[in-house]
């Protein structure tokens, strides 16, 4: 599993060397994952001091643990097709040896990374955590790799991902891309930007029962036009789960806030078909320090047994979540929270225009004004003003063609 990952220098440290430190920590006792752990200590230093200059590949830990304790990945094939250093599949691992099995035994792992250095961090990652899997150095919009599984839709019980955002100058003409419904059921988005790419392949690797957790661009939830067209549709399916906001500062390469999106196909035709649990998170964070903030163990168990409690399922209790539970009335069940956790049916987001902001349908505790980020919510207008700007240009261009075309017919 470490072929080709490693450091090509990495044999340049003396043989004197590794034997002086061996000696060293031959008395100290390590049992468990502690190479592991300490393997992810420092790829999370290093994103937080690379800052803009690096730390794509890094998702932070609590971002990790709570798309995976909401997902509950017990056993199955696992996808990450944006995996960067592989977090997704080390917590999954760790969700399933909290549970008392064995992750080598209940996990098939995948994943995709086309950036070789941050591929070969992946495969460290999951190999200090004595895990295996099959990375693939490939391009997610248009490569569909594992031959062994016959390509990647319909093939993952999970899928799981951090991808980038808002990426430009995707080629929607390739076949790959243009010529594949199965791979882009709802069809393709006009504006140059990825994002409901990136959901589309989400959606579409995961087999008839799946669930799915990912970050994605908050300008998402609401964006217009062909975006909205393809939310609707998969809304309508009726495999949206849940859709969770979080604040910002919690991406050490971005400050912007960001949107957790749950996906289960097994959902659709049951009980919860026709409805939308969206939670906001925004005002549930630890801070760090000045510019960095992170969920505590028991904000993470907090927020994922809202979940559990929506789905009709038993809480956990392995981190003190009690308190902020009985804090919010949710010990005796599920019932909607002002300002915190909203069920919402089909007919109340489709009178939202198919958003899934969580902040439209949440609204404020009992007894507080509405509460916004002035800030927050320029960055967010400047966003979709960028957006919205660049798919003028386009139809502006398609208007010229056309009445071009009438004008030459005309003559």
């Amino acid at each position: 599993d470490l072929a080709d990952a490693l450091p090509k220098n990495y044999g340049a440290v003396g043989g004197g060397i590794l034997r002086e430190l061996i000696k060293l920590l031959a008395p100290v006792e390590i049992a468990g994952d502690a190479f592991g752990k300490v393997y992810e200590y420092f790829m999370g230093s290093f994103a937080l001091q690379e800052m803009q200059k690096g730390g794509e590949y890094y998702t932070p830990s609590s971002i990790v643990r709570l798309i995976v304790e909401i997902i509950e990945p017990y056993r199955g094939r696992i996808l990450d097709p944006a995996c960067g250093s592989g977090g997704m599949f080390v917590h999954s691992a760790d969700f399933v040896r909290a549970h008392q099995d064995a992750p080598e035994k209940e996990l098939s792992i995948y994943g995709i990374e086309k950036v070789s250095e941050t591929l070969r961090l992946a495969k460290m990652n999951l190999a200090v955590h004595g895990l295996g899997g099959t990375i693939m150095d490939a391009n997610a919009y248009y490569d569909e790799p594992f031959a062994d599984l016959g390509g990647v839709v319909g093939k993952f019980d999970f899928v799981m991902a951090n991808p980038p955002f808002n990426v430009t100058g995707v080629d929607k003409e390739k076949e790959s891309v243009a010529k594949r419904p199965d791979r882009f059921p709802f069809g393709l988005p006009r504006p140059d930007n990825g994002n409901y790419l990136w959901i589309e392949l989400f959606w579409s690797a995961l087999n008839e029962t799946g669930r799915g957790g990912f970050v994605m661009a908050n300008s998402a939830s609401d964006a217009r036009g062909s975006e909205a067209e393809i939310r609707q549709k998969l809304i309508e399916t009726g495999g949206v789960d849940v859709v969770v906001s979080v604040g910002p500062n919690f991406f050490y390469t971005v400050t912007l806030p960001c949107t957790l999106w749950f996906l289960d196909k097994g959902k659709r035709g049951g009980e919860r078909a026709d409805q939308v649990l969206f939670i906001d998170a925004r005002h549930t964070f630890h801070q760090i320090d000045r510019a960095h903030r992170d969920f505590t163990d028991a904000q993470v168990e907090f927020l994922a047994n809202i979940v559990r409690l929506w789905r009709g399922e038993e809480v956990e209790a392995n981190w003190g979540s009690h308190d902020l539970l009985a804090a919010n009335g949710l010990v005796d069940g599920y019932t909607d929270v002002a300002g915190l956790c909203k069920a919402a049916t089909r007919t109340e987001i489709a009178a939202q225009g198919w958003s899934l902001n969580p902040g439209r349908y949440v609204g404020a505790k009992a007894g507080e004004a509405e509460d916004v980020d002035f800030a927050e919510r320029l960055e967010e207008l400047q966003e979709e003003f960028e957006r919205l700007t660049t798919e003028a240009r386009v139809l502006e261009a398609q208007i010229d063609a056309n009445l071009a075309t009438i004008l030459v017919a005309a003559e």
